[in-house]
């Protein structure tokens, strides 16, 4: 016969709570608590002690040798009964959870009434072992995760289903957006859950809602789901139409801006501006006209035009409006009144060198009176006698 026992943990992982089968032990029974557990020792029906992590020495009125004459009366039996319970504090996880029957509800935007499931896992713990093992255990030897589940499974759909449908209309959650706030949702629930857990001692650590169970296959469940892809259809096709239209239009603007850019660059490198490029389209055209043959009386065809391309465009525009007029046999010297600046296109003063908008130097090679090109060096124009530089 043994006079003092060791009583230890036997359970798994998954129990919350394992009664030691070793009961009304002998004084100076040596109990042992792990990390992560706490024993509750009762004498005689009360709970007296709660004993954490260590060894731990058990004394109880149960004395060795003498005990045998002490329970004569009592048939052998002990009056002094003791019992250890010992609770699993850890975190256990991957509890799942499903609703026993389908959510109920009116979908808000197409007031379609739907019905839904919900499943997912929760985490627990035990926050108060004596609240737990009162309230609940009782007498049991164990509580495991499925008692747990067993316990707590009206609270849980109650509030998983009156949550879900209230909020979904007080919010018009749409059922095809309803997976973007399983987070509020499993947040929210877990508020509410938290007190109903809390009062028999255990802590919901964490809750997650991971599964909507929509009614696929119902008819008027997929006849409501055409109806929104639809219509969501349209819209993406009107957004896309939209947006092949912005696409071309700046397409099209870049195109232009690169056009004018390769233009700008050719005047650039041939030497000639805007202005000037005006005065040969305006030549061009009056080639095409009768006027050419006026001008070509007179000797001067667009081959006199081209001569004049060093000059700026207003020289062009005053010849070929002076051969226009008819000015075939007139002594009569021509007048230019118009002329511009190579570098900013700005029009200059009669007779001036420079620029006086930016100060570039002209063009002095042609007659500022006649637009004459001179071709050898000399103090007046051969053409019209005009002193050079006036």
């Amino acid at each position: 016969m043994s006079i003092a026992q060791i009583i230890k943990y036997e359970g798994d992982n998954s129990t919350f709570i394992w009664k030691h089968p070793c009961e009304d032990f002998n004084t100076t029974t040596q109990l042992i608590v792990h990390e992560s557990q706490e024993a509750i020792f009762f004498m005689n029906g009360q709970a007296l002690d709660s004993f954490g992590p260590g060894r731990h020495t058990l004394e109880t009125q149960n004395i060795p040798l003498i005990k045998k004459f002490i329970n004569i009366p009592t048939d052998g039996k002990t009056p002094f009964h003791c019992e250890v319970y010992f609770i699993n504090l850890t975190e256990q996880m991957a509890i799942r959870w499903g609703t026993d029957s389908k959510v109920q509800y009116v979908e808000p935007t197409y007031r379609f009434p739907l019905s839904i499931g919900a499943s997912g896992e929760m985490t627990l713990s035990v926050s108060d072992p004596r609240k737990l093992l009162i309230h609940i255990v009782g007498t049991e030897s164990f509580l495991d995760r499925n008692q747990v589940m067993a316990f707590f499974r009206a609270f849980l759909m109650t509030r998983v289903k009156t949550y879900i449908a209230q909020t979904m209309r007080a919010s018009s959650v749409n059922i095809f957006e309803i997976d973007e706030r399983l987070e509020d949702f499993s947040a929210g629930i877990k508020t509410k859950l938290d007190i109903d857990f809390s009062e028999y001692g255990v802590n919901l650590n964490r809750f997650f809602i991971t599964t909507i169970v929509k009614p696929d296959g119902d008819p008027q469940y997929e006849k409501f789901k055409e109806l929104h892809f639809r219509q969501y259809a349209d819209i993406a096709e009107a957004k896309l139409k939209q947006q092949t239209d912005v696409i071309y239009a700046q397409t099209e603007a870049q195109k232009v801006v690169i056009d004018s850019q390769a233009q700008a660059t050719k005047r650039a490198q041939e030497g000639y501006t805007y202005a000037q490029e005006r005065g040969f389209d305006v030549a061009e055209h009056v080639a095409q006209n009768e006027a050419v043959g006026q001008f070509t009386n007179m000797g001067v065809g667009l081959g006199t035009m081209a001569g004049v391309g060093g000059a700026v465009g207003g020289i062009v525009g005053g010849t070929i409006n002076g051969a226009i007029s008819g000015i075939n046999d007139s002594p009569k010297e021509s007048t230019v009144t118009n002329k511009f600046c190579d570098q900013c296109d700005a029009e200059l003063t009669p007779g001036a060198a420079f620029c006086d908008n930016c100060g570039a130097a002209q063009n002095t090679d042609c007659c500022n009176k006649c637009g004459f090109k001179f071709l050898k060096p000399g103090k007046f124009c051969p053409k019209c006698g005009a002193k050079r530089g006036e």
